[in-house]
């Protein structure tokens, strides 16, 4: 943004010097100065997909310079992860975390949504996994010294597996202003035909074990959401709480993102009335499918971008097997959030 503010600043400039007055007859002395080079207006852009290939349920952290994403698994990785170091341009770094823990069925793909907090000089990360016993999906924690992996989760059980509501997934760290940590999810009732809650609990300090009882914030109970309420996204911004989540079938152009005010970390909270802020195009080309799992990053300069996955089109206007990996910047209007996409045109880059 501020390169785009650059760029203005000398188109204007620009705009004021053709409307100088003719010079004056070019003497000796004149002929001499050096003119100067046209205003530059060209700032660097990007165009959406960030990421090109299957990288479902985007988390992404920024670790000293560099920024990590976290995927759920694809191309035979349980986490597959890449770096950056612009939040444009991504390098595929392989699998975050290789081995499954002993509570967690091997095959099949049930390795989701992961997302990795710093805490105490350790990279937490946080995924859904199907346990065996239960053969239900919950959600387990990794640590890892480096933020690439490899992450390990040596528990011999789930950190939550809420098995009578359909089980757990989604989970989402959320430090608050005051250093506490809190784990945000969902219950998985849309497997089984139950309502779905996004919930929320306190953690340790380590961020490994959590504290006193779950709390409910909301759930599926607004026409747009449907049968589903998923991928819990906490931000406190200038002391405002904003739970985002998205909300339907995600295989279909129904798929969007909503969000909550909330009081505090742990609620209450009540859904927004202009829910969704990020939905499907379908009035292309190009065709924009499903935007959702929202993940919420702030940069180097602090603007804050929301990095979101979207169904593959194909050239035959289909829609894929793939979800890309797509950013827009976040901003606040009258102290609502308002995402600028979804953008398929060139935008400046971070």
């Amino acid at each position: 943004m501020k390169r785009y503010l650059v760029g203005l600043f000398f188109m204007f400039l620009a705009v004021g010097c053709q409307s100088a007055p003719p010079p004056e007859p070019a003497t000796a002395e004149s002929e001499a100065v050096v003119e100067l080079e046209p205003a530059v207006t060209e700032f660097p852009t990007f165009q959406n997909p960030v990421i090109k290939r299957d990288f479902p349920d985007p988390g992404v952290i920024l670790a000293g310079d560099t920024y990590f994403a976290y995927s759920t698994n694809a191309a035979g990785r349980n986490v597959p992860v890449a770096s950056s170091a612009d939040l444009i341009t991504w390098d595929s770094l392989g699998d975050a975390m290789p081995a499954l823990p002993s509570w967690a069925k091997l095959g099949g793909s049930f390795i989701w949504a992961p997302e990795v907090m710093e805490i105490n000089g350790l990279y937490n990360l946080y995924f859904t996994a199907r346990d065996e016993e239960a053969d239900r999906q919950c959600i387990g924690v990794a640590v890892s010294d480096q933020p690439e992996g490899k992450f390990r989760d040596e528990s011999d059980t789930p950190l939550i597996c809420q098995v009578e509501e359909g089980g757990s997934i989604d989970a989402s760290p959320f430090r608050d202003a005051d250093g506490t940590l809190f784990l945000y999810w969902k219950n998985d009732g849309n497997c089984c035909n139950q309502p779905t809650y996004i919930y929320v609990q306190e953690m340790s300090e380590d961020g490994l074990a959590l504290l006193g009882e779950p709390i409910r914030l909301v759930r599926n109970d607004r026409a747009w959401e449907r049968h589903v309420i998923e991928a819990p996204t906490m931000l406190l911004q200038d002391g405002r709480y904003t739970l985002f989540f998205s909300a339907n079938d995600y295989a279909s152009p129904a798929y969007a993102v909503g969000y909550a005010r909330c009081e505090t970390a742990v609620g209450p909270c009540e859904d927004a009335a202009e829910n969704p802020i990020l939905s499907s195009v379908m009035d292309g080309p190009p065709l924009v499918v499903g935007p959702g799992h929202q993940t919420i990053i702030e940069d180097k300069d602090g603007e804050l971008w929301i990095a979101y996955h979207v169904w593959q089109v194909t050239t035959s206007g289909t829609r894929g097997d793939a979800r890309f990996m797509w950013l827009d910047r976040l901003i606040w209007e009258d102290g609502m959030p308002k995402i600028m996409g979804p953008t398929t045109e060139p935008q400046p880059i971070p």
